[in-house]
């Protein structure tokens, strides 16, 4: 599996080939830095550990500090990534050449939040009539039982706080890349605020 770390910067649209207009989301690919690999023999898995974002020393605790060499800055986000397809070493700072040649990528990241809120925006309840006098217009419904046992079981679709989640978005079409510029466009919306980090990688469902 192929993937980087990368930095959503907001929506435009773009023409393609046959001249039709799409929409589109663009990310830019800041350097990933190899921060450490694990090996069949000595770990029972072949990985490559990939670091973004340096962190500040008083942000880093000795025990976290421990786990990159010597010659590299602590970073702030990490990710393990196995069975990595191209040869790298420690040290190394990988590009959106990484991705070169894909056609398809799964984009993940935190949604964005949007607060406390109800069952309408939450789940999509329809509610009751908006008659005058139902008394039953934007409510939950009933949450529980007449009889034994007297509670309300776990998983019953309540309000409360929405989004800020991890989400990964599945096979969204690599529509145009910039190696000099090191940004990605693909054609669908992406989760996260703008500016905001997402993981790219080689789409799971779909060939390349």
């Amino acid at each position: 599996m192929l993937g980087l770390y990368a930095r959503k910067l907001g929506m435009t649209q773009v023409f393609d080939d046959s001249g039709n207009l799409m929409p589109v989301t663009v990310m830019r690919v800041d350097p990933n830095v190899v921060i450490g690999t694990k090996t069949k023999e000595a770990d029972g898995y072949a990985a490559v550990v990939v670091g973004i974002d340096e962190a500040k020393k008083n942000r880093v605790t000795k025990a976290r500090a421990g786990q990159f060499p010597e010659n590299i800055t602590p970073k702030k986000n990490i990710c393990e990534l196995r069975d990595f397809e191209k040869e790298v070493a420690v040290g190394d700072s990988l590009g959106l050449e990484v991705l070169e040649g894909i056609r398809y990528v799964d984009v993940s990241g935190v949604s964005k939040g949007k607060g406390f809120q109800g069952v309408f925006k939450r789940y999509g309840f329809g509610g009751g009539r908006k008659t005058h006098g139902s008394k039953f217009h934007r409510e939950p419904g009933s949450t529980g039982q007449n009889t034994y046992p007297h509670r309300t079981f776990k998983n019953r679709k309540l309000p409360g706080r929405m989004g800020r989640e991890n989400v990964t978005v599945l096979s969204l079409k690599v529509v145009k890349t910039d190696t000099e510029k090191q940004l990605i466009m693909v054609h669908g919306a992406v989760p996260g605020i703008n500016k905001g980090l997402v993981f790219v990688r080689t789409a799971v469902k779909k060939g390349r």
